[in-house]
């Protein structure tokens, strides 16, 4: 029997690599990587391919004769660079996705996969489901141009899922981390940047944690967004759903420099830079739907995900750029 063709967008960045490995590792799909502007990937069992996502052309190339997609290619930052360059998550992003679905519709993909985010959401006390999210109400100021992409690419997967038999999945993600996440301060969120940090101190030392740490995070291991994928692909019943993928449990900033300054085995001082930027939000996810369609549950606590990472950082450290 003909393996099915996978395409997975965006092969060389923290979770397209983690899609293909996992995805490899089974065996069951013929699998092509895109890659455009860092290094090729090297993965058995990926067939790697250069593409520039937002040319039409080669979006259309790309995808013709493809099953199944899994968009993961995305231009990201941290909390300095959304501050500094607000405009920065929305044009090449808009575009990139717009040419993706058009192609999957004029090719007849099979299903697509689509990684939003949840920075739609308004700050919470309480794990927010789906349908908490209330756009009569402002978004975060600073989440604004990267939220309404966000928000018009989910309604885009929706109107050609109703046009067409591509069945499409979007997954509104916490944050997530783990192996080839961004560990350059520059670009990182809160957890690589602090993995960073304390794994490059000195034992006695200090770290310097850029705001307040009152700021709290749904933080997701990688493994558990890619067996969300797994099983949405298997058992996604309608043609367009949105599920919230995340632990379920929101952590401060501060309590998370914390716990991984204990689990590094460091002693280390900590320093709360409040001249710096931060993103002062608190959100954990209501992930109910997901369970109760797919059996999707996280798996790893965040405990295990810390001390993952950590060893994968140590085994690595000579190729993760600081």
């Amino acid at each position: 029997m003909l393996k099915q063709k996978l395409l997975i967008c965006g092969v060389s960045g923290f979770i397209g690599r983690n899609v293909a490995e996992q995805f490899a590792r089974r065996g069951e799909f013929e699998i092509t990587g895109t890659y455009w502007k860092a290094p090729e990937p090297r993965i058995a069992g990926v067939k790697m391919v250069r593409v520039d996502l937002t040319r039409r052309e080669d979006v259309e190339r790309v995808v013709r004769g493809v099953d199944v997609i899994v968009q993961a290619a995305a231009t990201t930052s941290g909390s300095k660079e959304i501050l500094a360059k607000p405009y920065y998550h929305v044009t090449d992003n808009a575009l990139m996705n717009s040419l993706i679905f058009r192609a999957a519709f004029e090719q007849k993909v099979k299903q697509v996969v689509f990684f939003s985010c949840t920075v739609m959401y308004q700050s919470s006390e309480k794990p927010l489901k789906e349908t908490d999210l209330d756009l009569n109400q402002p978004m975060h100021e600073s989440y604004f141009g990267s939220a309404w992409t966000k928000l018009y690419l989910e309604k885009l997967c929706e109107f050609y899922s109703k046009i067409s038999a591509t069945k499409y999945t979007v997954a509104r993600h916490s944050n997530i981390y783990g192996p080839y996440d961004k560990f350059d301060l520059e670009r990182s969120h809160v957890f690589g940047a602090t993995i960073a940090k304390v794994m490059e101190a000195q034992q006695g030392g200090k770290i310097t944690v850029w705001g307040s740490g009152e700021e709290a995070r749904d933080l997701l291991y990688v493994s558990d967004l890619v067996n969300f994928v797994e099983l949405a692909l298997r058992k996604q019943k309608e043609k367009f759903e949105i599920f919230n993928v995340g632990l379920g449990e929101a952590i401060s900033v501060k309590d998370l420099v914390k716990k991984i300054i204990a689990l590094s085995g460091k002693k280390l001082a900590i320093d709360f830079d409040r001249a710096k930027p931060a993103i002062k939000t608190k959100l954990c996810l209501n992930c109910q739907k997901a369970r109760e369609l797919l059996g999707w549950k996280p798996e790893v606590s965040l405990e295990d995900g810390i001390k993952n990472t950590i060893k994968w950082y140590e085994a690595n450290k000579e190729k993760v750029r600081v």
